[in-house]
C-alpha cells in the first residue's frame, strides 16, 4: 500500500486522554479503518513493534477497563466476567477494524453510570452520622472488582461521606477561627446547617462531573480505545484526533489565531478565566475575566448557543482566521447581556517562551533563563524556536556582564529534537550532543557542527522529576562534557523519539471527517557516552530535597515503557572541564542544604507525602478527621512560615528587555510579576550559590 507521509520529529512525554462518552453512533466506515491503519502503521514504523496476538489482546482487555474505571468504582466482577468472551479476540478486532468489545464495554459502562447517578443523589439527600467509628477502605491499585451491587452502593456511600466530611471539617474549622478572632461579621451557623451545606456542595461536584461525561460522544470513547492500542506499543505512541493535533501544534509553536481569552467550563457555562495581555480581546477591552459567553456568531451570521456545549467545540467556534470577526453574546457579572465584536488575530502565548532575568547577590550579577518547553514551529522552518530564543537571552545576559547563568529546565517535558542540539551548541565548541538509533540501524550522531561558544562561563542547569526527553538530552550532554553543574532531582527517564504520521494522507476515506494523526516512537536516543536516559533519567550532580521525590513517578513506572540498553559511545572532546569546580560545588552545597531548615522540612514533608499516598484506610469520624487535619495544618503552617522567612533575591530585567518594554505598562507589569514569582525560590537560590562556588 503506497503511503504519502508527513512527519516531524518530537521528543515529548506521553499524553493521557481520559475522556468518557454517553451517546453512540453506528460505526462509520472510517472508524473501521482507523484501528486497521494504526496497527499497520505501528507494525511498520515503530522502533520496537509488538506482536498483535493473544497476549496483546489480554493486556488491551485490561487496559481499556483501567482507562474507563481505574478505581473500580463503576464495574462489578460479574460485568468483567461477562466480557471474558472477548479476552483473546481483541487482536483480531484491532486488525479487522471491528469494535465488538469496545461497544459492549461502553454500553455496560453507561448503564452503571446512570445507575450510580441515582445512587449518589439518594445518598446525599440525607444527613450523615459522623460520630460513628467508621472507615473507608480504598486502594486504587486493588486488583479486585466488587462482587455485588450492595457492595458497590456501600462504596459510593462511604466515598460520598468522606467528601462531605472534608468539607464539613473545613467549615467548622473556619467558623471556630472566626469566633476566636471575634469577627463581627460572622453569622454562626449550627452544625446541621453546615452539614447540609457540605452535602449540597458535594452533590453539585458530582453532578458537574456526570454532566461533563454526558457531553462526550462515541468518538471520544473511541479515541480512548485507540490510544489504548497505541499505548501497548509504548507510552509515547499516541493517536491524535484532528482537534488534539491542532492543540498540540499550538502548544509547540506558542501561538494561534483567535481572540486571546482563556476559557473554562463552569456549571454548564463557558466562563472567561483570563485575558491574554496584548491579545485582540485585551485590545478590544470589553471582554473581562468572569464574563460568561452565551452565544458565538461568525460576523453577521446567526449566533450559536454554546450553553452546555463541550468546551472544545465552543473553542473551535471562537477560534478563527486572522482578520475575521467573531461576535460574542456575553453575560456580565451584573447580569447585563452585551454583544462584543472582536477581530481575530495572532495570539502569542508569551508564558510558554524562554525568558531571562538578572539576579544580583552581594554586588555580583547572575543570569537566569527559564525554558518551559522545547518549542518550535514545525510547519515553518523560519518560525520561532526555543534555540533561537535562548541564544538571544544569553546574548542579553552577556551584555549585562553576568558572572554565571542558570538554565531552568524544571517541569520541561521536551519538544523539538533539532533545537536541543542547537541549544547545546551554545555552550560547547562543537561535537555530538546525543546519539540516536533507528529500528534495525546503526546509531547516528546528532552533532553541533558550529565552531565557537556563545557562553563559556559558569553554568548550572536545573531539573526535576518532570524534566523529560529533550531536557534530559541537554542536561546529560552538558554533564558528560563536564560543562555544567546539574542541580535538582533525578529526571523523568524518557529516552525515545517520536514522529507524527498524518492518517488522512495514508489512505482514501469514505466519510467527510478527518482522521487525525498518530505519534509513533521511531528511535531511541542515548547520551554521548552510549548509556541511556530511558527509565533511569539523569541523576543531577547536586541532588536537592523535593516534596515528591519518593513518589512512583517517571518512565520506569509505565507498564509498557521500552527497556534501557547501551550502545557504543561517541567520540567527543572535553574542552572546558569544570569537573574540579563541580566537585567542590557539590561538597559546599551538601553542607548548605544540611544546615538549611527549609530543605530539612521539605525532606520530612516528602516522607509524609509518600506515607499518605500509601494510605488505604480513611476515617469517617469527624473528631478523628479533625485531629488529623489539625496536625497537617501545623505542618503546613510551619512550612508557610519558613517560606515567608526566606530572604528574597533581587530579580530585575536585562537592559535589552527594558528597552523592548519601553513605556508599555502592560509588558512592564507582566515581566515584573514574572520576576517576582522566583524571588523566594530556594532552588534557584541554591543554584546561584553553586554559580558563586564555581565563579
Amino acid at each position: 500500500m503506497a503511503k504519502k507521509i508527513k512527519y516531524s520529529l518530537m521528543l515529548m512525554p506521553a499524553l493521557v486522554l481520559l475522556t468518557l462518552a454517553f451517546c453512540f453512533r453506528q460505526t462509520q466506515p472510517d472508524d473501521a479503518r482507523l484501528s486497521q491503519i494504526i496497527v499497520e502503521t505501528l507494525e511498520e514504523s515503530h522502533y520496537e513493534p509488538k506482536a498483535v496476538d493473544d497476549n496483546f489482546s489480554k493486556k488491551l482487555f485490561h487496559l481499556y477497563l483501567k482507562r474507563l474505571d481505574g478505581d473500580k468504582r463503576f464495574f462489578l466482577k460479574q460485568d468483567i466476567d461477562s466480557l471474558m468472551a472477548y479476552y483473546m479476540l481483541l487482536d483480531d478486532q484491532a486488525k479487522e477494524g471491528t469494535y465488538g468489545y469496545f461497544d459492549r464495554v461502553n454500553n455496560m459502562h453507561i448503564r452503571r453510570l446512570n445507575q450510580i447517578e441515582s445512587w449518589y443523589k439518594d445518598i446525599l439527600s440525607r444527613p450523615f452520622d459522623f460520630n460513628q467509628k467508621e472507615y473507608f477502605d480504598f486502594n486504587e491499585d486493588s486488583a479486585e472488582y466488587l462482587a455485588t451491587e450492595a457492595e458497590l452502593m456501600e462504596f459510593w456511600r462511604k466515598s460520598s461521606k468522606q467528601q462531605v466530611l472534608e468539607k464539613l471539617a473545613r467549615k467548622i474549622d473556619a467558623q471556630e477561627k472566626a469566633q476566636t478572632r471575634k469577627d463581627t461579621f460572622l453569622k454562626v451557623k449550627p452544625y446541621d446547617t453546615l452539614e447540609a451545606e457540605s452535602r449540597r456542595e458535594v452533590l453539585k461536584t458530582q453532578n458537574d462531573w456526570f454532566n461533563r461525561l454526558k457531553k462526550f460522544d462515541r468518538k471520544d470513547r473511541l479515541n480512548i480505545y485507540i490510544n489504548c492500542i497505541t499505548e501497548m506499543f509504548d507510552p509515547h505512541t499516541n493517536y491524535f484526533p484532528p482537534q488534539d493535533k491542532e492543540n498540540f501544534d499550538i502548544r509547540m509553536r506558542g501561538s494561534l489565531e483567535g481572540i486571546g481569552a482563556q476559557l473554562q467550563e463552569k456549571d454548564g457555562f463557558l466562563k472567561v478565566a483570563a485575558i491574554v495581555p496584548g491579545s485582540p480581546s485585551y485590545k478590544q477591552g470589553q471582554l473581562k475575566a468572569g464574563d460568561i459567553i452565551l452565544k458565538v456568531a461568525q460576523g453577521n451570521a446567526e449566533p450559536v448557543d454554546v450553553t452546555n456545549m463541550k468546551i472544545d467545540d465552543a473553542i473551535q467556534l471562537i477560534r478563527g482566521k486572522k482578520g475575521t470577526e467573531v461576535r460574542l453574546t456575553v453575560k456580565k457579572p451584573d447580569e447585563s447581556i452585551v454583544i462584543i465584536p472582536i477581530i481575530r488575530d495572532v495570539v502569542v502565548m508569551e508564558d510558554g517562551f524562554a525568558k531571562s532575568a538578572i539576579i544580583e547577590v552581594k554586588g555580583k550579577k547572575y543570569g537566569y533563563i527559564n525554558l518551559p518547553t522545547f518549542y518550535a514551529d514545525m510547519n515553518n522552518r523560519n518560525g520561532r524556536s526555543c534555540a533561537k530564543d535562548v541564544m538571544m537571552e544569553v546574548q542579553k545576559l552577556k551584555q549585562d556582564n553576568v558572572k554565571g547563568i542558570i538554565l531552568d529546565l524544571r517541569n520541561n517535558g521536551g519538544g523539538s529534537l533539532g533545537d536541543v542540539v542547537d541549544m547545546g551548541g551554545l555552550f560547547i565548541d562543537k561535537g555530538p550532543i546525543s546519539l540516536v538509533k533507528s529500528r534495525g540501524s546503526a546509531s547516528e550522531h546528532l552533532d553541533d557542527e558550529n565552531s565557537g561558544v556563545l557562553w563559556s562561563g559558569p553554568l548550572t542547569i536545573m531539573v526535576n522529576e518532570n524534566s523529560a526527553s529533550a531536557s534530559e538530552i541537554l542536561a546529560a550532554a552538558m554533564q558528560d562534557y563536564k560543562r555544567a553543574v546539574i542541580i535538582g532531582t533525578p529526571t523523568y527517564g524518557k529516552g525515545t523519539v517520536q514522529r507524527f504520521y498524518e492518517l488522512d494522507n495514508m489512505f482514501e476515506r469514505s466519510g467527510s471527517d478527518q482522521l487525525g494523526s498518530v505519534k509513533v516512537t521511531i528511535q531511541k536516543f542515548y547520551r554521548i557516552t552510549g548509556t541511556t536516559t530511558q527509565l533511569v533519567g539523569v541523576t543531577p550532580d547536586i541532588i536537592l530535597p523535593d516534596r515528591y521525590r519518593y513518589l512512583e513517578f517517571g518512565e520506569k513506572d509505565n507498564e509498557f515503557a521500552l527497556g534501557a540498553d547501551k550502545i557504543e559511545q561517541a567520540s567527543y572532546k572535553i574542552t572546558m572541564d569544570y569537573s574540579k569546580d563541580i566537585q567542590e560545588a557539590k561538597e559546599k552545597s551538601a553542607k548548605r542544604v544540611a544546615a538549611n531548615p527549609l530543605f530539612n522540612e521539605i525532606e520530612a514533608m516528602a516522607k509524609k507525602i509518600e506515607a499518605q499516598t500509601k494510605k488505604s484506610r480513611f476515617t469517617l469520624n469527624l473528631d478523628e478527621y479533625r485531629t488529623e487535619m489539625k496536625q497537617q495544618e501545623v505542618d503546613n503552617k510551619r512550612y508557610e512560615e519558613m517560606i515567608k522567612g526566606i530572604q528574597a533575591y533581587t530579580f530585575y530585567n536585562t537592559t535589552a528587555d527594558n528597552k523592548n518594554i519601553g513605556a508599555d505598562e502592560t509588558k512592564a507589569r507582566v515581566k515584573k510579576d514574572w520576576n517576582k514569582t522566583y524571588e523566594k525560590d530556594i532552588y534557584i537560590q541554591e543554584a546561584v550559590n553553586v554559580l558563586r562556588d564555581i565563579d
